[in-house]
C-alpha cells in the first residue's frame, strides 16, 4: 500500500498576470466561486443558468437559442464547433495566420474533412482578397473558419468582412473569439457569424475552464441534418442543449447530461454580470485606452510591435525582444522581483517576441504602470 504523501496546503502568491492568459480574475469572481455548491439540477441553479445564457448572448450580441458555456476550456469550444458541424469528406477553408489557425486545420482533418488552407504572414490579419480567391476556386466548400483575434501574434482580422464572404459563397462561418470576446467589438448576429467559441480566462477575467459558444439557426439546421453521428458524445450539442434549455415538451424539465462545474459557472455568471454592468462599448473603449498608454510606454523603451497599429489587438500586445536580450532571464526577473507575468513568444515567434496582455480586470492603469517600470528597470 502506498504511503500517504505529506503535502502542505497550496498557497500561491498574488501575481499580476499580463501574459496571453489567464488574466487577472476579478475579486468578485473569485468570491462568487467560493459560494456554497448546490446540485446542478437544483431549481435555483437552473434559474442561474438561464441568466447566464442571457449574459452570454449579450456578450456575443446574439439572439441565438443555442448559446451556452461548454464545461471545458476554449480549445474544447473549438472542437465543439468542428465536431458538431463538419462531416467527413466536407471541405473547409481554414485561414491560418498563427498558431490557432493551425489548430483549426488539425480539427478539420481529425473529423475526416478536407482543409484548404489560406496562409497569411504571422503578425498580419487574414487577407480578404486571398480568402475570396480561394472561395472562388473551391465552390464546393461548406465552411470558412478563421481566428478573429490571433493570440499567438496579437493580430485582429476583419470578422465582419470574412463572414460576408462566407455568406456570398454559401459557406457557414466558424469563428475563434477566445481572445476577442469582451475586449474588442464583436457582433455575432449583425456580422452573420454562424458558429463561435471563446474562453472564460481572457477578457472576461474569469477562472479558466469554460468556453462560451453560440450556433446560428443555420448552424443548428446543419447539425440536425447530419448524415453521421457527432463523433464526440460529450460535445454533441444536440444532447447538451437538453440540459441547458430543457425539453419544452416535458414542461421545460432539464435532462441530465453531465455534472456541470457548478462553482465555475457561478464565476462566469459574475464575470459576465460585471461586463454587462460596465457595458460592452465601455469595456471595448477601456481596452483601447489602456493599450494606448502601454503602446506609448513600450515605444519609449525602444520596443517595436509585431503587428501594425491598424490591425493590432489592444488586449494582446506582441513586441519584439531587443537584440542581445535574454528572453527567459527577463521574464524570470519580472516574475521573481515584481510578481509580474508576461508571455513568451509562441510558434514562429518563440524566442523572438513577448506577449503582453491587457485583458479584462487586467486592463488597468496600475498594471500598465507596473509593467512599464519593471521592464525599464530589468532591461536597464
Amino acid at each position: 500500500m502506498l504511503a500517504a504523501p505529506k503535502v502542505t496546503p497550496f498557497n500561491p502568491p498574488r501575481r499580476v498576470l499580463m501574459g496571453p492568459g489567464p488574466s487577472d480574475v476579478y475579486p468578485e469572481v473569485l468570491a462568487a466561486q467560493a459560494r456554497p455548491t448546490i446540485g446542478h439540477l437544483d431549481p435555483l441553479f437552473v434559474g442561474m443558468m438561464d441568466e447566464l445564457k442571457a449574459l452570454i448572448q449579450y456578450a456575443f450580441q446574439t439572439e441565438n437559442a443555442m448559446t451556452l458555456a461548454v464545461s471545458a476550456p476554449g480549445s474544447a469550444g473549438m472542437e465543439t464547433c468542428f465536431v458538431n458541424l463538419v462531416e467527413p469528406g466536407e471541405k473547409v477553408i481554414v485561414c491560418r495566420n498563427g498558431v490557432f489557425g493551425e489548430r483549426m486545420r488539425q480539427n478539420v482533418e481529425r473529423v475526416g474533412a478536407i482543409a484548404v488552407v489560406v496562409d497569411n504572414e504571422w503578425g498580419t490579419p487574414v487577407s480578404l482578397s486571398d480568402v475570396e480567391a480561394v472561395l472562388k476556386a473551391h465552390p464546393d466548400a461548406k465552411f470558412l473558419a478563421f481566428v478573429h483575434a490571433e493570440t499567438s501574434t496579437g493580430a485582429l482580422s476583419d470578422a465582419k468582412g470574412l463572414c460576408q464572404l462566407a455568406k456570398a459563397h454559401d459557406c457557414l462561418s466558424i469563428v475563434d473569439a477566445v481572445t476577442s470576446l469582451g475586449g474588442v467589438e464583436l457582433k455575432v448576429d449583425e456580422w452573420g457569424i454562424d458558429a463561435i467559441y471563446s474562453g472564460s480566462q481572457k477578457c472576461l477575467s474569469c477562472v479558466p475552464g469554460l468556453s462560451p459558444v453560440s450556433f446560428s439557426p443555420a448552424a443548428v439546421e446543419k447539425l440536425k441534418a447530419r448524415k453521421t453521428p457527432v463523433q464526440s458524445w460529450f460535445l454533441d450539442q444536440s444532447l447538451v442543449m437538453g440540459y441547458w434549455s430543457g425539453d419544452q415538451g416535458a414542461g421545460g424539465k432539464r435532462s441530465y447530461h453531465h455534472t456541470a462545474p457548478v462553482n465555475a459557472l457561478y464565476a462566469l455568471h459574475e464575470s459576465l454580470r460585471l461586463l454587462a454592468e460596465e457595458g460592452l462599448e465601455n469595456a471595448w473603449a477601456r481596452h483601447q485606452s489602456m493599450h494606448g498608454l502601454l503602446r506609448d510606454g513600450l515605444e519609449n523603451l525602444g520596443l517595436k510591435f509585431v503587428v501594425e497599429e491598424s490591425s493590432r489587438l489592444p488586449q494582446l500586445n506582441a513586441v519584439y525582444i531587443p537584440e542581445g536580450v535574454d528572453d527567459g532571464a527577463v521574464r524570470k526577473q519580472l516574475l521573481e522581483n515584481y510578481n509580474l507575468e508576461i508571455g513568451a513568444g509562441l510558434g514562429a515567434l518563440a524566442g523572438k517576441a513577448w506577449r503582453i496582455g491587457l485583458m479584462g480586470f487586467g486592463a488597468r492603469r496600475e498594471n500598465v504602470a507596473l509593467c512599464l517600470r519593471a521592464l525599464e528597470e530589468v532591461l536597464r
